[in-house]
């Protein structure tokens, strides 16, 4: 409820929205990986996929995790004027670091701005060590938030929604249907997850519902509408091989 009040300041006021949000992000990589591993962070390396300009950093410094942020555009990196160490410029479809490079990599609602953002998420399988853990959360099109800005209008068409949003605020919306925003669904994210050959799928479930809900994420339709974000949650296999999925 917090997260969901927060959300209205994502525009006006995006300190507060993100910061909520990054602290809600560390909690949730921190019970993952302790869950899959039984360690904390502690000196762990975490790449953060789309980290923009590094509103996650302190909260995960704070964990002791070692953070680093990538971030293929600059203006967006320097947007919230933070100064964040270590940050690299560089794209999620083809992330500039190594093979089995970092003991975690996620990405925190990136993916429905990428026009393949199965692509990305095979790089971030990649750079993921052997038994690491990758961890992709995603904004789905048909749920409440899905068109962002522009909702609820999406439910009418992105490019609908889009106009309108340009006719009443008098300037485009940040996030572009067609261009920085796109219509992807959990099943999109399902049948991906399940076909890689580069990581064990071992979670699927709703962000922000509590664990009684999670069985929408096995309900097609429902789960595309009730669902709003998804996660995947992954231990990399360290094989490299082509994906079935382009």
């Amino acid at each position: 409820m917090s997260l969901l009040r927060d959300f209205g300041h994502e525009q006006t006021a995006p300190d507060i929205f993100y910061g909520a949000l990054a602290r809600d992000s560390v909690e949730l990589i921190g019970d993952l990986f302790e869950g899959m591993t039984g360690d904390p962070l502690r000196d762990r390396v975490v790449l953060d996929v789309g980290g923009g300009p590094g509103y996650f950093a302190e909260v995960f410094h704070d964990s002791g995790a070692r953070y680093v942020p990538v971030e293929p555009d600059a203006s967006e990196m320097h947007a919230a004027g933070l100064t964040v160490h270590g940050s690299v410029r560089g794209s999620g479809m083809s992330l500039p670091f190594r093979d089995d490079s970092v003991d975690i990599c996620f990405s925190s609602n990136v993916a429905e701005h990428v026009r393949q953002p199965w692509n990305m998420a095979e790089e971030m399988l990649r750079v993921t060590k052997p038994g690491g853990m990758m961890v992709l959360s995603y904004t789905l099109w048909w749920g409440p938030f899905g068109g962002h800005e522009t909702r609820p209008w999406h439910y009418l068409g992105g490019e609908y929604a889009a106009r309108r949003y340009r006719r009443t605020h008098g300037h485009e919306p940040k996030n572009r249907f067609g261009e920085s925003l796109f219509d992807v669904g959990a099943g999109d994210g399902l049948r991906w997850a399940r076909t890689t050959p580069n990581g064990s799928l071992l979670a699927a479930f709703p962000r922000y519902h509590p664990r009684w809900a999670w069985w929408i994420i096995q309900v097609p339709i429902v789960r595309e509408v009730f669902a709003s974000n998804l996660v995947l949650v992954f231990r990399a296999n360290g094989v490299r091989a082509a994906s079935t999925l382009e």
